[in-house]
């Protein structure tokens, strides 16, 4: 079933929109991740800014009340004659309009001249100059500057307590272990952070003193709840506030709608050591996603400047991130159900169109079987309009094609049928030949080189002697040539080096070449692996086609001999010799009978036609194959071609 067509038709669908669908996944993914997150960053960073604004809304809230308080004539008359109840009263209602924790007055050195909280009995009458206690550094600078002071002020225990006792208790805050915050020694912090400002009083153009007032931002709820209730509306997700904010002190959480698992603000809880170096340290905004107390959130954090330029807390909001990861969930889902949905059409899809691709080609399997059978003329039907048609037509030209290379073959086998009786014929007739011709020829050649060294014989008769004998000597070489052709030398094969045979073959013809002229360069192949066959042969076949291509070249050309390894399509691994020359080349109606016994192009008396006869043979009986190409007027190039392993 795993091996059929249809089955790797839905399969190769069904891949395909797994393939698609994994990397739609993936990509969409990646994309949706980064989409959400990046919404969520863009967001919580403008939350931010409006967080800031709400802070900084206390601060314009409290200069404009004090400005309008340090205006009224009557308040400056009181403050001249010294008039504490009045001036003790009128903040009393300035405190309840504006909702302050402390005010104050200062005189123009500095000194307090009376404090909205609780002060000393004196004889019955409030007195309230108490020069022995601390002022309020937010006044102090305003009397520097002659100017409105407004903004973060960071007051400790002690003047906490000048203010009011009940501050100072309220601000005191233990602290909660939290995992991965800095190193802190104390357990708790007793000062409070605050919002403070302090208005010049002007009597004419007279400095006369200020007059102070601000908030305590240790345990209130006003800003931040006022930026859940602003910046996130109240929304809810999950049972739980989608936004949150906090104020820091330091790295302490002095002021938080981040609630703890017991239900209870996280007060006392503390930022983790990355977020305080980057931000109290570094001066920098730090925007991410972090597990704030129990959840995690999407966050921003900005530092919090004082009046005198130092960073002394962080301003913090968060967005809950599982309505994020929800959302991209969600979506994801999505995608995985049009994923699915496209597999199940790809099966539904790759089964019917394997049933209208297959039925042709169940019909090319019954001709194939017919042709297998020996018929190469079946009927294929009608040709389909599709690709199928395609591999129709293709079929037919392969059985026009194996309809001819049957012919071709046929005559082929016929030709070298006709062709071996030949050969076999011819030796036959050679064998005999040279049996009966060779021991006339050796008397003949005998007794004619014994008249040739008679000195009593005149110069034209010895001329003509030797000319019997030379003649004779060339029978000879034809009888000994015949004899070769004729007989099948058995093949006495060893281990052999191609390269190391052919360097020993190159000095047998170097005197040749060096008469000639001719150049030799060879060129032996590397990593070339020992070959078994008979070297005495190999030898000779070499140095034939050797000295046939210094007959066919010219004073000055050049015969190039390489070795290399190589990879047929008929053999597999082969060894091949490949012999070039720059000689004037063979006749392409020369070359189909380059290897027939007695064919020769070279002058009478200077070759019989048998020697590349009798190398083809040798050749073959390796296993080997001897191929010819050549260009009349730029030379010939024979490569011999050996199986690596022998037959």
């Amino acid at each position: 079933m795993i091996y059929t067509t249809r089955f790797r038709l839905i399969s190769a669908f069904l891949g395909v929109c797994i393939l698609v669908g994994g990397l739609s996944l993936l990509v969409g993914g990646q994309l949706l991740n980064k989409s959400v997150l990046n919404e969520a960053t863009t967001r919580i960073r403008l939350d931010l800014n409006a967080a800031r604004e709400i802070y900084n809304n206390v601060e314009t809230r409290l200069r404009l009340a004090l400005q309008i308080a340090g205006q009224e004539q009557g308040c400056l008359e009181a403050f001249s004659l010294r008039d504490v109840d009045y001036i003790h009263d009128r903040l009393g209602v300035l405190a309840r309009e504006i909702e302050l924790d402390f005010a104050g007055l200062v005189d123009a050195e500095g000194h307090t001249v009376v404090r909205l909280g609780k002060f000393q009995d004196n004889g019955g009458a409030k007195d309230t100059v108490a020069a022995s206690l601390p002022t309020n550094p937010a006044a102090l600078l305003c009397l520097q500057g002659r100017t409105t002071v407004c903004g973060t002020v960071i007051l400790d225990r002690q003047l906490l307590t000048a203010e009011n006792p009940e501050l100072a208790e309220r601000a005191r805050i233990e602290l909660v272990p939290t995992p991965m915050a800095a190193p802190r020694p104390e357990t708790e912090e007793t000062s409070g952070m605050t919002i403070t400002c302090a208005v010049p009083l002007y009597k004419g153009n007279t400095l006369i003193g200020a007059i102070y007032g601000g908030v305590l931002l240790n345990r209130s709820t006003e800003i931040v709840d006022r930026v859940r209730e602003t910046v996130f509306q109240e929304e809810i997700y999950k049972d739980r506030s989608i936004g949150t904010a906090t104020i820091f002190f330091n790295d302490l959480r002095i002021s938080t709608n981040v609630m703890t698992t017991a239900g209870r603000r996280a007060i006392g809880t503390r930022v983790s050591e990355e977020v305080r170096s980057k931000v109290l340290e570094e001066g920098e905004r730090w925007t991410d996603r972090a597990f704030v107390v129990n959840d995690w959130y999407i966050t921003a954090y900005e530092p919090i400047i004082d009046i005198f330029g130092n960073r002394v807390g962080i301003l913090y909001v968060g967005v809950l991130e599982a309505k994020y990861v929800d959302i991209r969930r969600n979506t994801l889902l999505v995608f995985v159900l049009i994923t699915a949905a496209g597999i199940s059409i790809a099966i539904v899809l790759g089964y019917l169109l394997s049933q209208k691709v297959l039925k042709p080609v169940h019909q090319l399997i019954d001709v194939s079987r017919r042709v297998s059978t020996g018929d190469l003329s079946p009927e294929i039907g009608r040709i389909s309009a599709s690709e199928i048609g395609v591999l129709q037509k293709t079929f037919q030209e392969m059985l026009s094609s194996l309809r001819e290379r049957d012919r071709s073959q046929r005559a082929e086998s016929e030709l070298k049928l006709l062709q071996s009786e030949k050969q076999a014929s011819v030796g036959r007739l050679a064998a005999g030949v040279a049996h009966e011709i060779n021991n006339p020829l050796t008397g003949v050649l005998t007794f004619t080189h014994m008249l040739l060294r008679r000195e009593d014989i005149n110069d034209e008769i010895r001329a003509d002697l030797q000319t019997i004998a030379d003649s004779t000597e060339r029978v000879r070489r034809i009888v000994k040539g015949l004899l070769d052709f004729s007989r099948q030398t058995k093949i006495e094969a060893a281990p052999t080096d191609i390269n190391v045979l052919i360097e020993q073959t190159l000095p047998l013809v170097a005197n040749q070449a060096l008469v000639k002229g001719v150049i030799f360069c060879f060129d032996p192949g590397k990593d070339i692996p020992p070959r078994t066959l008979d070297r005495n042969q190999v030898q000779s076949v070499i140095l034939n086609i050797i000295l046939n291509a210094i007959d066919a070249t010219d004073k000055g050309g050049h015969i190039n001999i390489y070795t290399r390894l190589v990879t047929t399509a008929d053999h597999g691994k082969a060894i091949e010799v490949e012999i070039s020359d720059t000689g004037c080349g063979i006749p392409t109606q020369n070359l189909d009978k380059l290897f027939d016994p007695f064919f020769t192009t070279k002058e009478v008396g200077r070759g019989t036609g048998l020697g590349l006869s009798v190398s083809l043979g040798i050749i073959e009986r390796h296993g080997g194959t001897i191929r010819v190409r050549s260009t009349v007027g730029e030379g010939s190039v024979f490569t011999i071609a050996f199986p690596l392993e022998a037959p």
